[in-house]
């Protein structure tokens, strides 16, 4: 998405939100031209919340430590797959780092959302493990498994959740059940499609587009109320939304 078209759509969405989040089943920190994004929502007066594996945190330390962002949510997860073993203490320590120098303007939420998988607990096991070195915290597994939301240190937390299916990964068949999407926030692809949330990345349930329609009609739109209505009454009316496993816990 180009700064032009990320301008266009905050001046759009600005009489329904003060809030925006990047991400998207994407890596924000990946844009070529993230600081003009982050300096546009600024002078905007949007707050901004950024979802990140944090494998890039180290490199864009100066353009993050510089723009004002309300909350990092990091996946840190994401490294048992994705960071070599040898490699994870270094990735662990850059975040820290970052985290420990923004918390004073910037909330932090350090994500284990792998509970439930075989390899978690030896994975999760090494993360608390360095982040009682780092912070000399005294995280046990117990604590872990019995909260959700655990203190680190003023504006940082580690967030506990089990690992969900997305939409499509297993049948289902979720009938009834209720969901955020449409209740309060809507997501919009690079294209400019409107989506009721942040799983439905392939635009299976496309609401319209923000750059050629009005963004009223898209949330108020028969589709969108269908959707939202059904939700209300905890009734599944979309079939990706039955193969959703991401629920309200």
């Amino acid at each position: 998405m180009s700064p032009e078209e990320f301008s266009a759509i905050l001046f759009k969405i600005k009489p329904y939100t003060n809030y925006i989040y990047l991400h998207v089943l994407g890596e924000p920190l990946l844009h070529p031209q993230l600081e003009i994004l982050l300096s546009t929502a600024h002078k905007k007066d949007f707050f901004v919340n950024i979802t990140t594996n944090g494998s890039l945190i180290a490199e864009k330390r100066n353009i993050l430590i510089d723009q004002p962002v309300r909350q990092f949510n990091i996946s840190l997860h994401d490294a048992e797959e994705n960071i070599p073993k040898e490699k994870r203490e270094k990735y662990l320590y850059d975040i820290f780092d970052f985290a420990n120098e923004k918390s004073e303007e910037s909330y932090f939420s350090f994500r284990l959302w792998n509970q439930g998988s075989e390899t978690s607990p030896q994975f999760n096991s090494e993360c608390v493990n360095t982040i009682n070195n780092y912070f000399s915290t005294n995280i046990d597994a117990n604590t872990i498994k019995e909260e959700k939301n655990i203190k680190i240190k003023d504006h940082i937390f580690l967030q506990n959740s089990i690992r969900f299916s997305w939409p499509g990964e297993q049948p289902l068949g979720i009938q009834h059940r209720t969901c955020y999407a449409l209740k309060d926030h809507v997501a919009i692809l690079v294209d400019g499609t409107v989506i009721p949330c942040c799983l439905d990345a392939d635009a299976q349930l496309g609401l319209g587009n923000i750059f050629h329609d009005d963004f009223d009609k898209i949330i108020h739109g028969e589709k969108a109320q269908r959707i939202f209505s059904g939700f209300q009454k905890q009734t599944v009316s979309e079939k990706i939304c039955m193969d959703c496993g991401f629920v309200l816990l």
